[in-house]
């Protein structure tokens, strides 16, 4: 099994590390901030890296917000930051679904399983849909519900795809919607298929607990657009024109973050230990994936400028 380099504690061995690289993409939910608070020391260390010419790309999963969103956050949280830095899975979806899945008439619109992020990516790249946040797919079922969704006489018949995402308002209504236009041939994809993402210190259901019902439905898996999906990470590099040989991958997850990196054919890989996983989960028997490097957290690279 490949070895992880410990790099917490070692000024040289950072610096080396850093100098390895001229790009650094950050998973952002366990990595910078858990929930509202942002660990200790990421200002410093993001400021470390651009001084010293390096680019950084914020990569997240969570789909909830949009580029605009992510940036408010950014800013409410106190982290410089630019609109073209980031690169969400509701956007990578957006993208993926205007110019390469170019869904056309009659069956040009999308439903979505998610929050208002989703929705406001496809609008920037004028894709038609339904579902969402509208109210009206937020409530109980009906039995005129039932009827009308079995019949299809409550359903659009210019649906084309599915994609879902986090959804904090699934439900049983949305997902029988959703069911039946995957049974009528529509396109199913995901944002993300994550089981769980980072919150409060604590772990939530994730995008991937939202769609996981409809595969169980249909024994068909989604085509996921966040991180390990390569198609993302051939979407960052077009958009960047990035090195990938110079590029390092930041996160806290094994099976994202670190598998996407590694898939990706990229310089390397880093692992910080405040998120999700932890060293002995990569130097377990038959884990999904190892980080070529690690530390405690992410401001143990501050090390550098010591």
């Amino acid at each position: 099994m490949a070895q992880s380099k410990y790099l917490t504690g070692d000024s040289q061995a950072i610096n080396e590390f850093i100098d390895r690289f001229d790009v650094f993409l950050f998973d952002c939910d366990g990595v910078l901030w858990s929930g509202d608070h942002v660990f200790e020391g990421v200002v410093e260390t993001l400021e470390l890296l651009r001084a010293r010419g390096k680019k950084t790309i914020f990569v997240t999963n969570n789909s909830t917000k949009s580029r605009s969103q992510y940036l408010e956050k950014f800013a409410a949280l106190g982290i410089p930051s630019v609109t073209e830095e980031i690169f969400g899975s509701a956007y990578s979806s957006a993208i993926y679904i205007s110019k390469i899945l170019k869904l056309s008439p009659p069956k040009n619109k999308v439903f979505v399983l998610g929050e208002a992020g989703i929705e406001n990516e496809l609008r920037t790249e004028n894709v038609s849909f339904i579902g969402g946040t509208d109210p009206n797919f937020r409530r109980d079922i009906t039995p005129e519900d039932f009827k009308g969704i079995a019949d299809g006489s409550l359903l659009d018949p210019e649906v084309g795809c599915v994609l879902a995402g986090l959804d904090f308002h699934v439900n049983y209504l949305k997902l029988s919607h959703a069911y039946q236009y995957l049974r009528r041939g529509a396109v199913f994809l995901a944002t993300n298929t994550d089981s769980t993402f980072p919150m409060n210190h604590n772990f939530f259901p994730g995008a991937g607990s939202v769609s996981f019902p409809l595969v169980n439905m249909t024994g068909e898996k989604p085509v996921a657009l966040g991180k390990p999906s390569q198609a993302m990470m051939d979407a960052i590099e077009g958009k960047f024109q990035l090195d990938r040989g110079r590029t390092c991958m930041v996160g806290d997850r094994l099976d994202t973050d670190i598998r996407f990196g590694i898939e990706g054919r990229l310089g390397g890989t880093l692992a910080v230990q405040t998120g999700v996983n932890k060293k002995a989960d990569w130097e377990a028997e038959g884990a999904v994936a190892v980080p070529a490097f690690y530390v405690d957290k992410l401001n143990d690279l501050l090390a550098a400028a010591q």
